[in-house]
């Protein structure tokens, strides 16, 4: 299919989806249509991956399997008992712990959890593990063989999946957290030893009215992250 990149609606559209696709943190029970997800997902698959591997599997839960799931992860990961596939031991310094520590401070802050509220702060942990209570959840594989490049291909898929949600209405939050018991998830899905966990996406139809979904993170100023030479 072509698409005539020379229309500027076409380019502003896109500049909107992706300047407004953030992590949406409170949800409708609203279901999204089946034949809808099917559309989304199929055209996510469309991203690029190094000699058109597609190393991506995407395996979403919703209705009881999603509960289940929900249920699981609070007596593990919630408790601290964690399978990972891929070790999460990044120390965040100088800048990368700044924005953070900035993007926490804004989620309690909306959430009315003081700096020595210990306990709301585990609350709004073990939210994550509730997945904010979005319908469905998409848990994102790949194959054993996969290094770094074709885990480059799977985030370039993710965010593919996300803005076809958010073109579509849908609210996501990808949540790293949800990679912490591989294990489970496998065992519940029945899916095959050598496929590995990455991370996880909540999604579904946002919650407006809450205060944690009004947080909108700042973005690095552009000569922070872009040098152009010629």
């Amino acid at each position: 299919m072509n698409v005539d990149t020379s229309d500027q609606n076409v380019s502003k559209v896109f500049d909107q989806l992706a300047r407004c696709r953030r992590s949406i943190r409170g949800f409708w029970p609203t279901p999204v249509e089946p034949e809808l997800l099917a559309q989304v997902f199929e055209t996510a698959a469309f991203a690029p991956s190094n000699c058109n591997t597609q190393p991506w599997y995407s395996y979403v839960v919703s209705g009881e399997m999603r509960d289940k799931l929900s249920r699981i992860f609070l007596k593990t990961i919630g408790q601290g008992h964690y399978s990972l596939d891929f070790p999460y031991d990044a120390k965040y310094e100088g800048i990368y712990r700044q924005r953070q520590l900035d993007v926490g401070l804004m989620l309690y802050k909306a959430l009315g959890v003081t700096r020595e509220d210990s306990e709301g702060k585990r609350q709004a942990f073990l939210r994550n593990l509730e997945f904010f209570d979005a319908p469905h959840v998409v848990f994102i594989f790949m194959p054993e063989w996969c290094g770094i490049r074709e885990a480059c291909d799977v985030g370039m898929y993710a965010q593919n999946l996300m803005l076809t949600m958010r073109a579509h209405g849908i609210a996501s939050c990808p949540q790293t957290i949800l990679g912490y018991d591989a294990d489970s998830v496998r065992r519940e899905l029945g899916i095959d030893a050598e496929m590995k966990l990455l991370f996880g996406i909540s999604f579904g139809y946002e919650d407006q009215d809450l205060p944690e979904n009004q947080i909108v993170p700042d973005r690095a100023s552009l000569d922070e992250h872009v040098k152009f030479y010629s």
